[in-house]
């Protein structure tokens, strides 16, 4: 980067640079990031005239396009540049652009403060670099969030320049494998792992002798009497696999090897999925609206996950043992449960045969606020409690320890680090979405949304669980590290400052191989093709809603019910910008003389409203609505739909050639759009986030800048009239959609890589467990003596209420 910033500043672009400086100056604005950058740039190029090339292939025009952040100190220009994916650089320029040097992310971190007139010399400052010294990591960004296929070279690496210290690390895993004290795969006549060696070569001559469909009972005897126990396979064909792919992997380790062998060891029989906040039941509960996607998630997870682990057991040869996986998802008792099944202690999950809900309250430290539904937001001071009461529940109910805890959003990725720690468990976080890149300068502003949203203790749980996770599962790339234009969520935590309470000076290994992509999955039986019209038993009644039916939850009357219809779906917040939608609809006459709008939210009026957010936004939609005129071509459904319906709602605007819209300034994933494609609508979606990984540009879909209304209304209109021309076009995309999300989101792929990564990673705790002591008592520190004042003080707070 200092030949960048050398040839801009040693060259005629010099004064281009110093007069674009003056004129941020001249705007009264200190601190300004890249979309800002990029926009004031335009403007510069436009009113000094430069060549069509100036703005983004010139020196001067790369170096913008590197700077996320520029800061105007008096005497000091500060840049945070973006160098490639995952790697940030700092430079300080004198305002006379005759110096400039890099900088440290510490001295970057106290000019943030000064910006915020809060600097202090003396401040906590957190750093997890020293413990990612001794762990392998990740050369080339382009990898990151494959961790699973690095960490398998590693191995397999190791144990090719190792075999000795290596062999003996997995005949040890291999020895201590066992359910309830059945000893598994290897018992106690297998002392060294030269004789796990010679015993190997013994029973696959011995099984060879059986015709492959013998079951496994047949073989026992003779299997026992060599030192081998259960779990290698349920008939003799697959008993031998399992052996010549242990022999193999001894011989000539590789990683296809090494991951097949590991995919297959019964491990990992009882597992946890943590969710605590909202409702998290089955009767159409599906959490709140702010957590109602991932309550699906986890139970779809979940329902899939222990339908797997039966069929691993069954192929395993241990059902004849008795032996049943069991999977639990851990949640909150709410006592004051509106109706729902929420106060109820245990609850089977449909479609298993050990899946189960079990729910623990919060202890009563303020019943006005422990009975009832606490928002996310708020929940951090009955979290630790939470997971001590827990614990024990979880033994009985498991009958035994579990050997897996999934976390799931900020506060279960806690509770999850919390019993990890307990029963000596893999721990698994997935983050759904990480607050921070969610709510611009929360982190340097936290003072002023601490008293909503209490950003300090998330912030510093979210630093704690993805330190403390063996793995992490993101539903995308760009979840982790962004785009070369954007910064990832989890890059978010690299480095940052929270004015008065610490900084971060590194929070995050990017290139840690615990980051793993793996896309969530989709019922397919409820969210199926359109044209699949033998199962749309709903299809009158849900049309009727959409375009006809007047309810008190439903604002307007369409002028013609038969013009394209654009579907927007999403609960009402900030983020998912119903009032941007709103606005750009409003202020284009073409697409509105073309085209409905049907927004479907989880409700409609201020009353409804759950938290002070919702209600301004609520407000905010209500008058814009009236400000554009638009009652006679929206179509506003205030109400939540029942899972059945909401699947019919798409295909009844595939029904009529409409389109879906994702207009959210930011989305992590984003499950409305994988159900609309899914069930055959074209879709426009923000290109912020991680749906740009999923939908292929032009291809499956299309991306759209929610900031820029003139290019989305273009790209929409110019699709609309391109299908007039060709009505062929949308039929392509829509069945390209379908195509997409059937390859790359089923739960089926999700759960088997999820449960190879808890095997995979097992063993990496196993063998490195004695180098990650430093970290655990760092990350006890962060917990004891940052994370429970900031706790502490929410809950005096609840105790005023």
């Amino acid at each position: 980067m200092e030949t960048l910033i050398r040839a801009v500043l040693e060259s005629e672009e010099k004064k281009d640079f110093q007069q674009f400086i003056e004129q941020l100056s001249a705007i009264d604005r200190v601190y300004l990031l890249r979309n800002e950058i990029l926009h004031a740039f335009a403007n510069y190029c436009q009113e000094q005239e430069k060549p069509v090339y100036f703005f983004r292939s010139s020196a001067i025009g790369e170096l913008i396009h590197a700077i996320h952040e520029i800061l105007l100190e008096d005497g000091a220009i500060w840049l945070m540049l973006r160098t490639r994916i995952a790697s940030q650089e700092s430079w300080w320029l004198s305002a006379d652009l005759s110096q400039f040097k890099p900088v440290s992310v510490r001295a970057l971190l106290d000019v943030r403060d000064r910006f915020v007139h809060s600097e202090h010399s003396q401040i906590l400052k957190i750093n997890f670099q020293p413990f990612h010294r001794d762990t392998p990591s990740i050369d080339d960004p382009r990898n990151i969030g494959q961790g699973l296929t690095f960490l398998n070279h590693y191995l397999c690496d190791q144990l090719s320049a190792n075999p000795d210290y290596w062999v003996q690390a997995l005949f040890r895993v291999l020895q201590r494998q066992e359910f309830d004290g059945i000893p598994l795969l290897i018992g106690d006549r297998i002392a060294s792992r030269t004789q796990l060696h010679e015993s190997v070569a013994q029973a696959l001559k011995k099984v060879s002798q059986y015709p492959s469909d013998t079951p496994y009972t047949t073989l026992h005897p003779a299997l026992q009497e060599l030192g081998f126990e259960p779990g290698w396979g349920n008939t003799a064909g697959r008993v031998y696999e399992t052996l010549e792919l242990l022999d193999r992997l001894l011989t000539t380790p590789s990683p296809a090897l090494l991951e097949a062998f590991v995919s297959r060891i019964p491990a990992f029989l009882r597992v946890v999925l943590v969710s605590i906040h909202g409702w998290v039941g089955q009767e159409e509960v599906l959490g709140r609206a702010e957590t109602m996607g991932q309550v699906i998630y986890v139970l779809e997870q979940a329902r899939h996950l222990e339908q797997q682990l039966q069929a691993d057991v069954q192929q395993a040869g241990l059902a004849w043992l008795g032996i049943q996986p069991q999977v639990t998802i851990l949640t909150r008792l709410i006592p004051n449960c509106e109706g729902t099944y929420c106060n109820q202690r245990i609850e089977k999950l449909e479609g298993t045969e050990n899946g189960w809900i079990l729910r623990v309250p919060f202890r009563e430290f303020n019943p006005n606020v422990t009975q009832n539904w606490i928002s996310k937001f708020e929940i951090w001071p009955y979290l630790e409690s939470f997971a001590l009461d827990a614990a024990p529940q979880l033994v009985r109910h498991f009958g035994g320890h579990p050997h897996l805890v999934i976390g799931h959003y900020s506060d279960g990725n806690l509770v999850s680090f919390l019993l990890a720690r307990q029963f000596n468990a893999i721990q698994c976080n997935i983050a759904h979405s990480l607050e921070k890149s969610r709510y611009l300068f929360s982190d340097l502003y936290w003072q002023e949304f601490e008293p909503h949203y209490h950003f300090s203790a998330q912030f510093t749980a979210d630093l704690i669980s993805m330190n403390a996770a063996d793995f992490v599962i993101a539903s995308s790339y760009q979840e982790i590290v962004g785009t070369p234009d954007a910064i990832g969520q989890y890059e978010s935590y690299k480095c940052f400052t929270m004015p008065q309470l610490y900084h971060v000076v590194d929070g995050i290994n990017l290139f840690s191989p615990r980051f793993n992509v793996v896309p969530p999955g989709i019922n397919e039986l409820r969210y199926y093709p359109y044209f699949q019209t033998e199962a749309r038993h709903q299809r009158d009644r849900v049309r009727d809603l959409l375009f006809h039916r007047q309810d008190a939850a439903i604002f307007g009357t369409l002028d013609d019910a038969e013009k394209c219809p654009i579907l927007a779906v999403g609960s009402i917040s900030q983020t998912n910008n119903q009032t941007g939608l709103i606005a750009w609809f409003g202020q284009s006459p073409t697409l509105r003389d073309r085209c409905n709008l049907i927004l479907i939210t989880n409700k409609q009026h201020v009353t409804e409203a759950s938290t002070s957010e919702e209600a301004r936004e609520i407000e905010k939609l209500h008058a814009l609505i009236a400000q554009y005129q638009l009652a006679g071509q929206i179509r506003w459904i205030g109400m939540q739909l029942h899972s059945d319906q909401m699947s019919e709602v798409y295909r009844a605007i595939a029904d009529k050639r409409g389109i879906f819209i994702n207009f959210a300034r930011f989305e992590a994933f984003g499950r409305s759009v994988l159900e609309a494609m899914r069930s055959g609508l074209p879709v426009f979606a923000t290109e912020f986030g991680g749906i740009a990984e999923i939908i292929q540009d032009g291809d499956n879909g299309f991306y759209i800048n929610p900031t820029n209304f003139d290019d989305t209304t273009w790209k929409i209109l110019n699709f609309l009239n391109q299908c007039d021309a060709d009505p062929q076009l949308w039929q392509t995309i829509s069945d390209r959609a379908i195509q997409r999300i059937d390859r790359h989101c089923n739960w089926q792929t999700h759960v088997k890589q999820l449960l190879l990564f808890a095997r995979i990673y097992g063993f990496w705790d196993y063998i490195s467990r004695s180098s990650r002591e430093a970290l655990q008592s760092y990350l006890d520190a962060l917990f004891h003596l940052l994370y429970k004042p900031r706790a502490a003080q929410i809950l005096d707070e609840h105790k005023q209420r």
